[in-house]
């Protein structure tokens, strides 16, 4: 079993920043790949980023691409988003997952944390 926290989240202008964390703990971190995901009310969940285990690559979904950056810092177990220019549509609740590959399908990700909200006022 993998447990995942997110943190992070808040309200922020247009244009501003944030980053979001998310700590692992159970099994081995490093073991899995990790990806972004997030749900606006009314809509599905989608997908935003993905890392592989060690980090030597990443993935993003067209509308976050130069924007948000995925990274990793397996010593302390920590996932990362890096959101920048930051926009209305960007609102959803943010989570994160571990799973087998670091793709767009949530399906090969067997551990999701609980959600961070973030709200971009316009």
């Amino acid at each position: 079993q993998v447990q995942l926290v997110e943190s992070g989240g808040g309200l922020v202008q247009a244009g501003g920043s944030l980053r979001l964390s998310c700590t692992a703990s159970g099994r081995t971190f490093s073991n899995y790949a990790m990806g972004w995901f997030r749900q606006a009310p009314g809509k599905e969940r989608e997908f935003v980023a993905a890392i592989s285990r060690i980090g030597e690559s990443t993935y993003y979904a067209d509308s976050v691409k130069g924007r948000f950056s995925i990274s990793r810092d397996n010593a302390k177990n920590t996932l990362y988003l890096q959101m920048n220019s930051l926009k209305p549509d960007d609102t959803a609740v943010y989570y994160c997952a571990a799973g087998r590959l670091p793709i767009s399908n949530p399906t090969v990700y067997d551990y999701w944390g609980q959600g961070t909200q973030v709200t971009v006022s316009s």
